[in-house]
């Protein structure tokens, strides 16, 4: 699990990321003569939120020469399933 509590995105703290948890699960088991498997759920409650937050100008065509402040962001990946088999040699 990962927690990552509200935190200021500029200085004065006017602006701020909202919190995000994220819950991933590992396991595996080893099997004969050192043949082991391995499977990860990452984000396994589906989470909706963002992994990471900035606040800077920006600017898109048609908005002003000197930008728009605004929250910038990177989502947190969907639900994945890895699986992985791995030989002892």
């Amino acid at each position: 699990m990962r927690h990552f509590g509200s935190y200021p995105l500029i200085e004065d703290d006017s602006r701020r990321a909202r919190s995000t948890t994220l819950v991933s699960a590992e396991g595996g088991f080893v099997l004969t003569n050192g043949v082991r498997l391995q499977a990860t759920v990452l984000n396994l409650l589906d989470s909706r939120a963002d992994d990471i937050n900035y606040f800077y100008a920006s600017r898109l065509q048609g908005e002003p020469a000197a930008g728009v402040d605004d929250v910038h962001f990177h989502p947190i990946e969907p639900r994945q399933v890895r699986v992985a088999l791995s030989l002892g040699l």
